[in-house]
């Protein structure tokens, strides 16, 4: 262990931080940490001002374990002051994080029997591991007692040179990193750098450049490593997602390491093992653990400073595990750790997250007493918890209240403020706080362009999202994986699948990769407009993108197949599904339950049902509905029963789409009375009937030769307020047509056009079938003419109804005349001609 200064971390000195990076008022006294020249610890803002990096984003990287978002347990060091070197971590123990790394996720050394993507990632651990023992050997305490610093030759030759592969695998990282900076040139090139240097951050703009556009260095290495070939073939995402987690622990093991070891350089040994063992819980999701260790260590009397309590309440609150966090702070609060801002603000997030609003008052009445006051960031977080909840008015009073306590609102505040009345539609109000916030002087960023067009899209509003987005561009903001999720939605639900695939192409243009959730929205926009071709290839390019589909992905290509009725290959996606070890859900049993019903497969439907219930998934009332409607269509109402008592049985409530299909079951066979008891007891459980549930009725009534009856309900399904529609009203025709009653059927023809339901091509060719049927042309091309002159355009079935009519009563001319218009149009003459 190496004690010497010049071995330890210094944090920034406040003066030397970047003015960008700062709060506004000081969170630290001057007698806190002092290091080097005796300057305080600076009192930096833990996020970054959204000028700096603008149109970053920040994701959830798979690759690596990155752990380290709460901003309590954080501190900031100048990289140039604190080079890589030598930092005394030597010996077994820093041997054992290497072993630890190379048998965990390398388990055996490289051979031929590797795929490539293996070999590429013992490449890259080894050339890391070279490329820290170059920069150790490069300046090393080459004598303590002297603090003599220098290049340590011997172990540089001992460590790499002396071994080609290490040298190999140096090169092959560099060409790796090289690789990716030049994928992003043109992002990189663009990129605002703004750390308040002016001058500093010219220079970094122009090295960028250089190293961009280095012609010595695109000509001799164009394509510094070919990804091409990655992650291709059948194995592809399962080895990815092997490798990805390969490299997660990896990134945690090293983490480990160097927290370990940097808590041993600033604090010293007895602290930083205490902070550690409740730092490695919480960073390892075992927050009861770490609560555990802490009450351990307060019971044997020994402290936990306040940044690691505030760790351990992070950790709880990220599990909501609210009340243990509440039960802890009083603990914190015992063993004697005072409080801080951070504090503060983590338990008024906890209590948020439960919408515990009246504990939150009591809780700043007591951290008052402290001396500890709600900041910008308090203010923020419970304002959108607020707006979140619905409670728009006590949002609105908090934010004005700002003032009051001497607090500015950001655009953080206001963005809270404007997302709460977008998601409930206010969208004026909305606009009038955009307007007091341009007033106040701030200046919207990406967030705030994001609420409006996310908003505008959910909505459906195409032209005012468009404008948004239009805006957004235009003030110089790059639009973000949420900015074009907005938009892919919004085209895709519409159906406009070459906008949705235009702002897709954009999108990967500008660097930004695409997820699950967007190649979701494409698959499911084609799967609504039936291109099932489309989104199996859309699905195909997400696979060879590294992109694995989940059971949303899935759930929504079944849906769109089973609509198709392309029930086959409902079955190999269902394989395919199951075969990767996706679980099937309640949707993706009910999606294909409710296929196989409408394809006539009522058995197969049957057993999967079974299937399901084996699963311990539970059905609900449209998983049954479908089996219920299936049995229908194939009479097998002794199973229906057994379905109707299971439904009762498990407390589930029959709903108007039930009671329709078993209306609608009845009235096809003419059974209206049955019709009517399921009918009245539908009344009877205030479930109200709808025009598909009139419209069964209305259908048994003309089934069993009872139009007259079928007319009188329809007067008392205009009373009863529902309106008439245009089924209704061809079923009514063709119920009278059934009886001969032609004046009735024309009568309604016209009673349609007075009720605002224009007839339809069904409803003429019923009364022209009939006409013709009887011989009576003059009537059939009375109609025909009334029907063209409407602007009702003939189908094929009206000019064979009519040409063989014609042919019936050997007016050929008529029929030949007919028969060209016909050809004319486009029909072809079937079977019937």
């Amino acid at each position: 262990m190496c004690y010497l200064r010049d071995c330890t971390v210094c944090e920034c000195p406040e003066s030397e931080f970047p003015e960008p990076f700062k709060k506004s008022s000081r969170l630290f006294s001057a007698d806190d940490v002092i290091c080097q020249e005796g300057k305080p610890q600076a009192a930096v803002d833990r996020t970054l001002d959204d000028t700096i990096f603008k149109g970053w984003i920040q994701i959830d990287n798979p690759w690596t374990y990155d752990d380290e978002t709460d901003d309590a347990a954080m501190t900031y060091v100048n990289l140039q002051l604190n080079p890589e070197r030598y930092t005394g971590y030597a010996g077994p123990s820093a041997q054992r994080i290497w072993t630890t790394v190379y048998k965990e996720n390398c388990p055996q050394y490289p051979s031929e029997e590797w795929c490539n993507e293996k070999k590429v990632m013992y490449k890259l651990i080894s050339g890391l591991h070279s490329s820290i023992s170059v920069h150790i050997a490069s300046e090393y305490l080459l004598d303590s007692s002297a603090n003599l610093w220098g290049q340590n030759v011997q172990m540089l030759y001992d460590r790499v040179w002396k071994h080609p592969d290490r040298v190999r695998n140096l090169y092959f990282i560099f060409l790796f990193v090289l690789r990716a900076v030049t994928k992003a040139a043109d992002y990189l090139e663009q990129a605002e750098y703004n750390t308040g240097n002016h001058v500093e951050d010219l220079k970094t703009q122009s090295l960028m450049r250089q190293l961009l556009y280095n012609n010595k260095l695109l000509s001799a290495c164009p394509v510094p490593f070919d990804e091409v070939n990655i992650w291709q073939g059948q194995n592809g995402p399962d080895l990815l997602q092997q490798i990805q987690n390969q490299f997660r622990n990896i990134s945690a093991i090293m983490n480990f390491s160097v927290n370990h070891w940097l808590m041993f350089l600033i604090k010293g040994p007895g602290s930083a093992v205490f902070d550690l063992l409740i730092r490695t819980y919480v960073q390892a999701r075992k927050p009861r653990e770490a609560a555990e260790a802490f009450r351990l260590l307060k019971a044997r009397g020994l402290f936990v400073s306040v940044n690691a309590c505030n760790l351990l309440l992070a950790g709880l609150v990220r599990m909501d595990w609210v009340d243990m966090a509440r039960d802890i702070y009083g603990e914190i609060v015992e063993m004697g750790v005072h409080p801080n801002i951070y504090t503060l603000n983590i338990m008024v997030n906890a209590f948020c997250k439960d919408r515990r609003f009246d504990q939150v008052n009591s809780f700043l009445l007591e951290m008052a007493k402290r001396g500890i006051f709600p900041d910008v960031v308090t203010h923020n977080t419970l304002i959108d918890a607020h707006c979140r909840a619905g409670h728009l008015e006590e949002s609105l009073q908090l934010l004005n209240s700002m003032g009051d306590n001497g607090l500015k609102p950001d655009v953080v505040t206001y963005n809270a403020v404007l997302n709460g009345f977008c998601k409930n539609g206010l969208y004026d109000k909305a606009k009038e706080l955009l307007g007091e916030m341009l007033d106040a002087g701030l200046v919207p960023n990406a967030s705030t362009f994001n609420i409006f067009l996310s908003g505008f899209c959910k909505i459906g509003n195409t032209s005012e999202a468009m404008r948004i987005y239009d805006k957004m561009v235009g003030s110089g903001f790059v639009p973000d994986i949420v900015s074009f999720s907005s938009v892919i939605d919004l085209f895709s639900k519409k159906g406009d699948m070459n906008r949705a695939l235009a702002y897709f192409g954009d999108m990967k243009t500008i660097g930004l990769v695409p997820d699950n959730v967007i190649y979701t929205m494409l698959i499911s926009g084609f799967c609504r407009i039936g291109l099932i071709t489309e989104a199996l290839k859309m699905r195909d390019e997400m696979v060879d993108h590294g992109c694995l589909p989940d059971i949303v992905t899935y759930n929504t290509i079944l849906n769109g197949i089973c609509k198709e009725q392309r029930l086959s290959d409902a079955d190999k996606l269902f394989h395919e599904m199951v075969e990767r070890g996706i679980s099937p859900d309640f949707c993706t049993f009910t999606t294909l339950i409710d296929g196989y019903c409408k394809g006539g497969l009522v058995e197969k439907a049957l057993r999967l049902f079974d299937k399901m219930l084996e699963s311990n998934l539970k059905p609900d009332i449209v998983t049954y509905n479908s089996l219920i409607d299936g049995c229908c269509k194939e009479g097998n109402m002794e199973r229906v029963n057994e379905l109707w008592d299971d439904t009762c049985r498990r407390g589930m409530l029959p709903n108007h789409i039930t009671y329709s299909i078993l209306i609608d079951n009845h009235c096809s066979k003419g059974q209206v009375e049955e019709a009517f008891r399921f009918l009245d007891e539908m009344v009877e459980n205030r479930i109200a009937p709808n025009v598909v549930t009139y419209n069964s009725i209305i259908k048994g009534y003309c089934r069993s030769g009872n139009a007259k009856k079928a007319e009188k309900f329809l007067e008392k399904m205009i009373d009863d307020s529902v309106i008439p529609d245009i089924i209704t009203y061809n079923t009514l025709i063709y119920g009278f047509v059934k009886e001969e009653k032609m004046h009735k059927a024309l009568h309604l023809i016209n009673k349609m056009e007075n009720k605002g339901v224009p007839p339809d091509v069904i409803s003429y060719n019923v009364i022209l079938s009939a006409f013709c049927e009887q011989g009576e042309m003059q009537e059939a091309d009375s109609v025909f003419k009334r029907m063209v002159s409407r602007g009702v355009q003939p189908d094929g079935s009206t000019y064979t109804t009519l040409i063989n009519g014609h042919v019936a009563v050997d007016n050929l001319k008529e029929a030949f005349r007919l028969h060209d218009e016909m050809l004319q149009r486009g029909f072809v003459p079937d079977d019937k001609f």
